[in-house]
């Protein structure tokens, strides 16, 4: 199918969030307050790894206005949820609530200490007396730590460069770990009466967290009503529940009242979960002619303490979506992940895709330079075309449609490559160091189901209630333009409800970037259904629901290409320019879709350029607080021109791709592509994240500068 630009429509012309939440008037879980609420603070380990000789708590529980201080003992069998079935996990560690015997990093919870008031609850917590023995500190990616995951694929048989004639190149690269940083700490408010039990909660899965705290309580889930209000930021790292989540539940149901825990930035940083950390290498053979014959990628991955749901999703992700978008002759990927003291990795905005696309994206450009190719020309000469579509790559997926080379040449006209490569040109003669950073990169957009329930009544006004909750991406914008659009109403009519599992109807979530490719096809069901039945005559009030599978998964795909400059005497580095070309297939909302890909561009930026969790040798975080963490500014942002091709998916019934995770996905491939051209006279190869001023200004004097032509 030809590509083709901005090709739909918009159906609305802006966000109907927009003045509720930049007027002060939302309402997130911090906010939540009821008469006689208790307040929840935890004691945690000072410790990376150590035995707990003795935790006293007699002085903490005879503290004023103190109600409960809870340890290990007290809890019974309760314990973290299992991971997602979809691999098959083999811990070395147990997943405890509360530390018992053993504490495995810092920040882990110890004991929990609910008071009448925070300050109450501090004061209780000071009293505690918590001897430690020390035990030996493993970090991420030890050596000889056993695997607790391992996902691999082989296809055709191995290539011999020496017996085959072809060129290999190399490439390698280690990720740091990042922190997902969002606006909102975490926080939990639960609620138990007669009824049940009610919990506000900043979740992108209200229908299994409220599924996990039914379990451990033994409750019914009926019993348990999840609310995610709105919510300051998720980003995946709210996709799994948190010790801390279950127990707040815990002591409300154990107390009969309400109980609020509200983390601190410190504890963000310390007891949160984090993203990325990986330790990338590989190497790429291709023949005479440029042509890709072999891949082989070795994957390493850090899980930390303790498992959430997710966890297996990054390593899994990484080693499928490779060899990307490109035609390879035949793939031999290893990846696995590893424990570690350290806090838990769970799935962070791109969950495995970044990875995939820096190691396969530096091989290219790695390829290119020694087969003497220009790093555009050799991918034409790789990329998946359009009439090949849909691919089945060498790990077995299915890439449902697209035009790659598509998007690299709208990319290469926007940019203006070639008189780019001229003036690059033109500025080296003159000293200066400044390369140019090409990345493509694929997005597979999420498997499986979601739901939807369309209520017509009879004012004429429609609500459409999804079991997909939003964090800021615009549902109810979305999700009433896709319900207007099949009524034929003004969306000012529809209502979206969506976040609370009493009024919703269960959901995998909003998360993977699947929730207007799967979630919106389900909206779209669920309005087909009440349309009929509204057209056959049947009265109002009438509703009508829907529970759509996606027959395969969309994949998004596009192309980055970006200049840096880095100034020789410090290392500084500055992002001159930078054109993006993406395919988030059918959009039903411009405004929506490019603010998506503006947030990614941050996060990615901020991976590439500043961010990193910082661990020393004995398991304690050196960058706990913003003061020590590094996040992108206003300052940071670099002159950015988007350009979209709007090929509709085929795995879903709307059409659409994911967005959400394509910033943090191309943009840092090709910033890392763009500071090794740029630092190439020096004969560089390989850099770390992030790329600061110090980094490369290290790079520069302890490399040697090739000799002038």
């Amino acid at each position: 199918m030809p590509a083709t630009s901005r090709q739909h429509t918009p159906i609305t012309p802006s966000r109907v969030e927009d003045r509720r939440l930049i007027t002060g008037c939302g309402q997130y879980t911090h906010d939540v307050c009821h008469d006689g609420m208790l307040h929840a603070v935890f004691v945690r380990s000072q410790h990376a790894h150590a035995r707990l000789a003795e935790v006293d708590v007699r002085a903490a529980r005879t503290a004023p206005d103190v109600r409960a201080v809870y340890v290990a003992a007290d809890l019974g069998d309760a314990c973290m949820p299992p991971i997602n079935p979809i691999a098959s996990a083999h811990p070395a560690w147990p997943c405890p609530l509360l530390a018992e015997g053993t504490v495995r990093f810092v920040g882990q919870p110890i004991v929990l200490v609910v008071a009448l008031t925070r300050a109450a609850a501090e004061a209780a917590a000071e009293l505690l007396a918590i001897d430690y023995a020390e035990l030996p500190t493993a970090g991420d990616l030890a050596p000889g730590a056993a695997a607790v995951l391992r996902f691999a694929h082989k296809s055709g048989p191995p290539v011999d460069p020496a017996a085959t004639g072809s060129l290999r190149a190399v490439a390698r690269h280690r990720q740091p770990r990042l922190a997902a940083a969002p606006m909102e700490t975490r926080a939990a408010v639960a609620h138990w009466d007669h009824s049940g039990l009610t919990m506000w909660l900043p979740t992108q899965s209200p229908a299994r967290a409220r599924d996990d705290i039914a379990h451990m309580l033994g409750l019914a889930k009926q019993q348990v009503r999840v609310i995610a209000p709105d919510v300051g930021g998720a980003f995946g790292a709210r996709a799994s529940v948190n010790p801390e989540d279950l127990l707040t539940a815990f002591a409300a149901h154990r107390l009969g009242g309400t109980v609020k825990w509200a983390a601190s930035r410190s504890e963000e940083f310390t007891s949160a979960t984090h993203g990325r950390g990986a330790f990338l290498e590989g190497a790429l053979s291709m023949d005479a002619d440029g042509h890709f014959v072999h891949l082989e990628a070795r994957l390493a991955f850090p899980l930390g303490a303790w498992l959430p749901f997710s966890a297996a999703m990054p390593v899994r992700n990484a080693a499928r979506i490779l060899p990307g978008p490109y035609r390879v002759g035949s793939v031999d990927i290893e990846a696995h992940a590893t424990q570690s003291n350290a806090a838990a990795v769970n799935i962070y905005r791109g969950a495995g895709r970044p990875e995939a696309a820096l190691l396969m994206e530096r091989l290219v450009d790695a390829a290119a330079r020694v087969g003497g190719i220009d790093p555009v020309e050799l991918r034409r000469r790789n990329l998946i075309p359009a009439s090949a579509m849909p691919y089945d790559t060498p790990t077995g997926e299915r890439l449902d449609s697209g035009d790659y080379p598509a998007a690299l040449e709208r990319a290469c006209e926007r940019f203006g490559y070639a008189a780019e490569r001229a003036q690059q040109a033109r500025r080296r003669a003159a000293g200066e160091l400044v390369g140019i950073g090409l990345a493509m990169y694929v997005e597979p957009c999420g498997q499986g189901w979601e739901s939807a329930r369309v209520t017509l009544l009879p004012d004429g006004t429609v609500t459409v209630a999804s079991g997909s909750a939003a964090q800021g991406q615009g549902h109810q914008t979305t999700y009433a333009a896709i319900v207007a659009t099949v009524l034929g109403l003004d969306p000012q009519l529809v209502t979206a409800v969506h976040g609370d599992t009493a009024l919703c109807p269960d959901g995998i979530g909003a998360l993977a970037s699947r929730s207007i490719a799967i979630g919106g096809s389900a909206v779209q069901a669920a309005a087909r259904a009440a349309a009929a039945r509204r057209d056959a005559g049947e009265p109002l009030p009438l509703t009508a629901e829907s529970v759509y599978t996606a027959p395969g998964e969309a994949w998004s795909y596009g192309c980055v290409i970006a200049r840096m400059s880095i100034l020789a005497e410090t290392g500084e580095p500055r992002i001159e320019r930078m054109v993006w070309v993406d395919d988030a297939g059918r959009i039903i909302s411009p405004q929506l879709a490019e603010g998506q890909l503006h947030g990614g561009l941050a996060q990615g930026i901020g991976q590439a350029m500043l961010e990193r969790i910082v661990y020393d040798d004995s398991g304690q975080l050196l960058t706990g607080s913003l003061l020590d963490y590094a996040l992108p500014r206003a300052g940071d942002m670099p002159p950015l021109e988007i350009d979209s091709l709007c090929i509709p998916a085929t795995a879903n019934a709307l059409g659409a791709k994911g967005v959400g995770e394509a910033g943090t996905i191309g943009v840092p491939a090709a910033l890392l592509n763009a500071a090794i051209d740029a630092l190439s006279p020096f004969k560089v190869t390989d850099l770390d994240f992030p790329l600061t001023a110090e980094r490369l200004w290290r790079t520069i004097n302890t490399s040697t500068k090739e000799p002038s032509p």
